[in-house]
């Protein structure tokens, strides 16, 4: 049996995230978390429903998971509402550790699409805080800290889906425009950036996707080849959607590689 809780970290109405929690014998304690972002090109119109059947299937292989929802563009997200609300997303497991038995010291993120740009920009938000000014973006020093990443075709070259205008304009429609008008921002807000990581990250790619090119996360991961813990690409079946759908090779090899970042 899986249990559900709801939490607000925020006054918005899209600042909140439902925790899926398998059962535990007396006693006992979680192994970690899975903090699920959701993709849908940081726009407005895509939300949480799309992390929730993943959350719960998380939890129903003994995993707890906290599926986060957030402000994208069109309802008060963008920069720097969009990636302030990951954050604090994250840091909100530090008041939900002693009421739900969980252990902070695995807290993984699972992200799709646009999630996956969120998940691992907020895997180097410490390095990325000395990059200059961030136009409002306020970096706490103390929170929870995610200790691997799983990109689910992600967009983790903000920088050249800007080039190549994904999604029609998706990362001006983000960030406020275009690079030429916000050239710091840009680089603060691109995960690329933060490289070298210090934590795991597996960048998983549809082989079929045609929404997200690969090269967003070979780029990525070639960057990251000079640091301490490089990432990796791992190939997988399938289109953009099926590294979502719970019963898709794609997302079974995703759920597989979350349950060794929490072993």
């Amino acid at each position: 049996m899986t249990h559900r809780h709801r939490y607000d970290y925020g006054q918005d109405p899209n600042q909140w995230g439902e925790l899926f929690l398998p059962d535990l014998p007396p006693g006992g304690k979680h192994r970690g978390v899975v903090v699920v972002i959701h993709g849908g090109y940081w726009r407005s119109q895509y939300g949480a429903e799309l992390g929730e059947p993943l959350a719960k299937d998380l939890a129903e292989h003994g995993m707890a998971a906290w599926n986060l929802e957030y402000r994208r563009a069109g309802n008060g997200g963008g920069w720097p509402g969009t990636i302030q609300d990951i954050l604090a997303g994250i840091d909100k497991l530090a008041a939900l550790a002693e009421p739900h038995a969980l252990d902070l010291g695995k807290v993984v993120a699972l992200g799709h699409s646009a999630g996956g740009h969120l998940a691992v920009w907020a895997a180097g938000r410490d390095r990325l805080r000395g990059l200059g000014p961030a136009d409002g973006l306020q970096m706490e020093h103390d929170g929870v800290r995610l200790t691997g990443v799983v990109s689910q075709s992600g967009v983790l070259n903000l920088a050249e889906a800007e080039r190549l205008n994904h999604s029609n304009g998706a990362v001006a429609n983000l960030l406020g425009g275009p690079s030429s008008d916000f050239s710091v921002l840009h680089r603060v807000a691109d995960p690329m950036a933060a490289l070298p990581l210090d934590v795991p990250v597996f960048a998983v790619h549809a082989a079929e996707d045609v929404d997200v090119p690969l090269s967003m996360s070979t780029t990525y991961v070639d960057a990251s080849s000079v640091g301490p813990v490089p990432a990796e690409l791992v190939m997988v079946p399938g289109d953009h959607f099926s590294l979502i759908d719970v019963t898709a090779e794609a997302y079974v090899t995703c759920r597989e590689l979350v349950g060794r970042l929490l072993r």
